[in-house]
Formats: structure tokens, C-alpha cells, sequence
């Protein structure tokens, strides 16, 4: 009687065949971009009473949103001869577009040698080298200085031989890539029920690249809101109509944020519908929020994303689908952004409820 009941149990357990899905086959590194999944978070979700939707972007071969963006600006050097069999690509970048140009660098047979600012985190500096890139950390400073990072690489790129700058700021291949892959993978996952989109920017080539096809393909139904960080002009810009630029105060974040205008960005500023400021506290409070409530692990540019997102879902009122990227996992920044001591030194200790502060387990 019980092995029968047992056997019954076992029986109905089992006797819904689950729902497999997978892909064909891709070739090599660069046919493994893209396509990544669109994760429902559940508990904002139920908070705002519509659906958050999070793009997410670290599940790319080479952990970022920016593999997109790296492996544009390359094929587009090559579609225009600036580069050849064995040559070298140089870029200026805060971390995440040099670690795609790595590995698809890598795949292609390309030298890469990466600028960046030297306030970066060492794990995006030491992951680069492990990529077999040649690095630069410099100071930091303002576009407009000759020494900025962007600069320098594109100076070095012309000392060399069958080298080029693929300039990511102002390259709209940048762009091209969301327009092409990011915008119509969103699209097709939500069966084109897209009511708004929001992402922080740095190059701005995703919120461009997105905007653009979002808002051509819903006859400009979709709402994009822009997202930034303290001590970027983008929000001041955004909310004057464009005759503000005001930068004040800096941001944990990094790898956004802007003092201007970019190519990528300039051809679909006026789409964006609206543009949110979001204080460093928020963002640090969401990245422990998501790890526990979601099992979620991602940085700080991510969780900016998420609470704009729960911004913008607030604004536009409940039943609406909203859209987000997840740029890249917390890995690459694990020792700022779970350190005690580190977190204590921005004076954001306050900004974690304390039920979370068990996740901050380095010194």
C-alpha cells in the first residue's frame, strides 16, 4: 500500500515533461554573443505593480553588454580596410569594452592594447592582462585634456603600423549593434510589448541603439527614460531641453556617466522621452537587494539600471513592462563593493539596511 503510494507520488512528480530549450551549435566566441535572456525580477515586480524586465547582459561570452559594442567597432574596421591580418586594435575604455575587444581580439588574431582611467578596479585591470592585452592606467581627467585616456589611444594607435583607434565614444558602430541585436532581441522576448526602457550611458551606444528600434518599431509608443549617476551632464542636459550642462559631485559607478554629448548618443537624443538622476545610495542598496531577493550578482552600473527602471514603472503607473540592462557581474568590482572598510570610506555604510549587511563580507 505505501510502495504504491509512493510509486503514485513519484508518478504525477514526474509525468510533466519539462520545457527544454536550447540553441544550435554557435562558431567560436564571437557566434556565442547575444541573445541573452530577459529575466523577469519578481519581487520589484510585485512591488510596482508591473513587470520589471532585466536584460541580462553579463551572460555574454565575455561577461558584459559591451561584447556587442567590441565586436561592431572591430567588424566595421575591417568592412572599411583599417585593418589587416595580425594588426592591433587600441581603445580608450573604463574597463568592460576593453575586455570584449580582448577576447574577440583573441578570436580574430588581433593585438589589443587598452587605455583606461586609473580609478578603475584592479580586477578589470588584471583580467585585461590576463586577455593577453596590452594596458595603460592613467589619470583621470576630463575629455577636453590631451591626456585623457582616449586621447592617448588614439595617439598610440597611430605610432603603429596596420593599427587603429576604434574610437567606441564616437564610433556609431556602437550604436549599430544595439539597433541590429539588443533592440530586436528585446523586442521579439516581449512579442513587441515594450511600454518603456531605461539604461544608464557611457558611450552611449546601447540607450541609442535601443531607442532607435524601440521606438520605430512601436510607431513611438515605447518611453525611454534616461538613467545617470551623479557628477554626469546628462540629466541636466535631458531635463533643460538641452541648454544645461551642469556636472557636479562624482559616483561609485563606473563606466558611465558622461561630461558631453557622444556621437553615439547625438542622433537619438530626442527620443528620450525623460531622464533620472540616481544617488549613489540607491544604487549600492539595490546591488544587495538584488543578490538576496533575486540571487542575482551584479555591479553597480546594473543596479543603477534596476532602480531607474523601478522609477520609471512608478511614473508611468502599474500594468506596463519595463525594460533594463544588466551590464556585468559584481566580480569585477567584488573588492570595492562587498569591502566594509571601502564602502565606509564613500560613507554609504547607511545606504545597506542592515538585514544585508551580511553580504558585505571583505575587510
Amino acid at each position: 500500500m505505501l510502495r504504491n503510494s509512493v510509486l503514485s507520488i513519484a508518478k504525477r512528480a514526474y509525468s510533466s515533461q519539462p520545457v527544454i530549450s536550447v540553441s544550435k551549435p554557435v562558431e567560436g566566441f564571437i557566434g556565442a554573443l547575444g541573445n541573452t535572456p530577459l529575466i523577469r525580477l519578481n519581487r520589484l515586480s510585485k512591488e510596482t505593480g508591473s513587470n520589471i524586465y532585466a536584460k541580462a547582459e553579463f551572460m555574454n561570452p565575455g561577461g558584459s553588454v559591451k561584447d556587442r559594442a567590441a565586436l561592431f567597432v572591430v567588424k566595421d574596421a575591417e568592412e572599411k580596410g583599417l585593418i589587416k591580418a595580425g594588426g592591433t586594435v587600441v581603445e580608450g575604455t573604463a574597463g568592460n569594452t576593453g575586455i570584449g575587444l580582448a577576447h574577440v581580439c583573441r578570436a580574430k588574431g588581433y593585438k589589443c592594447v587598452i587605455y583606461m582611467p586609473n580609478t578603475q578596479s584592479q580586477e578589470k585591470i588584471d583580467l585585461l592582462r590576463m586577455l593577453g592585452a596590452e594596458v595603460y592606467p592613467v589619470p583621470a581627467v576630463a575629455f577636453d585634456n590631451p591626456e585623457n585616456y582616449n586621447h592617448q589611444a588614439a595617439r598610440h594607435a597611430k605610432r603603429l603600423d596596420n593599427a587603429v583607434w576604434t574610437n567606441q565614444f564616437d564610433n556609431t558602430a556602437n550604436r549599430r549593434a544595439h539597433i541590429e541585436t539588443t533592440g530586436p532581441e528585446i523586442w521579439k522576448q516581449l512579442d513587441g510589448q515594450v511600454d518603456g526602457f531605461t539604461c544608464s550611458t557611457g558611450t552611449g551606444g546601447t540607450l541609442a541603439g535601443v531607442a532607435r528600434f524601440l521606438k520605430e518599431k512601436s510607431n513611438g509608443k515605447t518611453k525611454i527614460f534616461l538613467a545617470d549617476p551623479p557628477g554626469s551632464v546628462l540629466y541636466s542636459y535631458i531635463k533643460s531641453g538641452g541648454t544645461l550642462i551642469e556636472r557636479g559631485g562624482s559616483s561609485i559607478t563606473e563606466g558611465i556617466g558622461q561630461g558631453r554629448v557622444t556621437e553615439n548618443l547625438k542622433p537619438d537624443i530626442e527620443l528620450i522621452d525623460d531622464a533620472l538622476q540616481i544617488p549613489d545610495a540607491d544604487s549600492l542598496k539595490m546591488i544587495y537587494r538584488l543578490l538576496d531577493e533575486e540571487g542575482i550578482y551584479v555591479g553597480a552600473s546594473s543596479a543603477l539600471n534596476v532602480v531607474a527602471a523601478v522609477e520609471m514603472a512608478k511614473k508611468l503607473g502599474p500594468g506596463k513592462n519595463i525594460v533594463t540592462i544588466l551590464c556585468d557581474g559584481a566580480y569585477r568590482y567584488q573588492s570595492r563593493l562587498f569591502s566594509k572598510k571601502w564602502i565606509e570610506s564613500k560613507g554609504l555604510t547607511d545606504a545597506i539596511p542592515e538585514h544585508l549587511k551580511k553580504y558585505a563580507t571583505l575587510d
